[in-house]
């Protein structure tokens, strides 16, 4: 549910400080003048800085220079051919600043590390519940994990639904939508777990507490309310804790998820209410007002496609190791600092080279710094998983399936990357491929699998991602 990383692109940045492209040509312009010679002068700083002709006609774009008017004020076929121009000729000159300009804000490394913890913290929940659970033996999860597929697909394309109001402006319609939809998820969480385990009514009911926590969560992500959870999760921590120490009353299983579950959906409400009544009195305002509005819903079933095939990579593991699927959940905090790592590192790759072969070389280079930072932070982790969970035993987890977990996490770590850029139909396509193939092939899923899924990934950053225009 990270969506909407990127608050500001560099398309407009260059908006921001770069003159505008006159409206009308120039009075020297219409007695015969060269309208792209003025063109030139007026754009020289930023043209002669330019590593591609791409980066000019972004700049053209961006100022709402159309074909029709580039042919008719400047003579020229459509933006690419009068970027061509302006770049053939203006001379190169790559300034160096003692200060080049900051990337993106992003979050510090602590904060990202305490995002991770709250993904984890609702794990607690299953730990509580286990003894209730334990009567239908290893099946009785069944129900659990088929509602958590079932709500990952839905959260994740319901979160950027609401990210692309949020990106327009409109937060009101951004908490509509996610009023309208967060029930659906509910509701599909609670059919799948029943479809699987009907008769199993204690599994059944534990699965629609998660699907209303999954909702509510989603909710208060998407609307920059995650200091909530804490509080909302001190029953549950609290809970395990005690459960950990001595025997808890068996009502305590059953009340203290509740307890946290009831919280989030009542914060989530809150905080979906909140917003509305800040709306203006028609409740219409922000992009829909100006008329825009956001692609149809078919945009965002990739999204939802992206978390069910990543959602099921990780229910392999949850199976087969579940302590290194808690280390997968707790890496997701270092893995969204390293995403606004690798964003600034790009822009300054975009600052700093002087060809478009350098800079695919620079892109590369900040790949690889990430995913070995991430790498050492998962491996971290599960290290301390298999220290916690396995202590001096023989049966934990063999060499094999760890490097399959870590190959894993650079699947999830570059299809977040890709989907950042919004390239999110390969992503989704790889993960959904790489969910099936176990399926066919049962066992690929310890190795196989996470090496050529993280392999095809990777091929598609440095393809996609080394081009300018990508980080426009």
């Amino acid at each position: 549910m990270s969506g909407s990383l990127w608050l500001k692109d560099p398309g407009t940045a260059v908006r921001d400080t770069l003159p505008r492209v006159p409206e009308k040509p120039s009075p020297s312009g219409r007695a015969g003048g060269d309208p792209v010679g003025e063109l030139a002068d007026r754009l020289d700083d930023f043209v002669a800085a330019a590593v591609h002709p791409d980066e000019v006609a972004a700049l053209l774009e961006s100022d709402g220079l159309t074909d029709e008017r580039i042919r008719r004020r400047f003579g020229h076929e459509d933006s690419f051919a009068l970027a061509e121009e302006l770049y053939a000729r203006v001379g190169r000159r790559f300034p160096r600043s003692e200060d080049p300009p900051p990337g993106p804000a992003g979050p510090t490394l602590l904060v990202c590390l305490l995002r991770g913890l709250l993904f984890t913290l609702p794990g607690l929940g299953h730990v509580l519940a286990a003894p209730v659970l334990a009567g239908g033996g290893r099946t009785a999860y069944a129900p659990l994990l088929a509602a958590a597929l079932a709500g990952w697909t839905w959260n994740q394309a319901l979160a950027h639904r609401a990210y692309t109001w949020l990106g327009l402006g409109d937060r009101p319609a951004a908490a509509r939508a996610l009023l309208r939809g967060a029930p659906v998820g509910v509701l599909l969480g609670t059919a799948a777990a029943a479809a699987v385990a009907p008769l199993h009514a204690p599994a059944v009911l534990f699965a629609v507490g998660q699907s209303v926590y999954l909702a509510a969560a989603t909710v208060l992500l998407v609307l920059s309310r995650e200091r909530v959870l804490l509080p909302v999760l001190l029953p549950l921590v609290a809970g395990a804790l005690i459960a950990a120490l001595q025997p808890t009353p068996s009502w305590a299983h059953i009340v203290l998820p509740l307890v946290s579950v009831t919280a989030a959906a009542g914060a989530a409400v809150g905080s979906v209410a909140g917003v509305l009544r800040r709306a203006d009195p028609g409740g219409r305002r922000g992009s829909r007002r100006r008329g825009v509005v956001p692609r149809g819903l078919g945009g965002s079933v990739p999204y939802g496609l992206f978390g069910l095939g990543s959602g099921a990579l990780v229910l392999h593991v949850a199976l087969d190791a579940p302590a290194f699927a808690v280390a997968l959940t707790l890496g997701m905090g270092p893995a969204e600092w390293l995403l606004y790592r690798f964003r600034a590192d790009s822009l300054a790759g975009l600052r700093a080279c002087t060809s478009p072969g350098a800079f695919r070389i620079s892109v590369a280079a900040a790949l690889v710094r990430s995913l070995a930072g991430y790498a050492g932070a998962l491996l971290t982790l599960m290290a301390a998983a298999a220290l916690l969970l396995w202590p001096g035993a023989g049966d934990g987890p063999d060499a094999a399936t760890a490097a399959g977990v870590l190959l894993l996490g650079a699947v999830l770590w570059t299809g977040l990357l890709l989907q950042a850029f919004g390239a999110v139909l390969s992503p989704a396509a790889v993960c959904c491929a790489a969910a099936v193939v176990p399926l066919l092939l049962p066992g690929s899923e310890r190795l196989l699998v996470p090496a050529g899924a993280s392999g095809v990934l990777v091929l598609l950053v440095c393809a996609q991602l080394g081009r300018i225009t990508a980080h426009r």
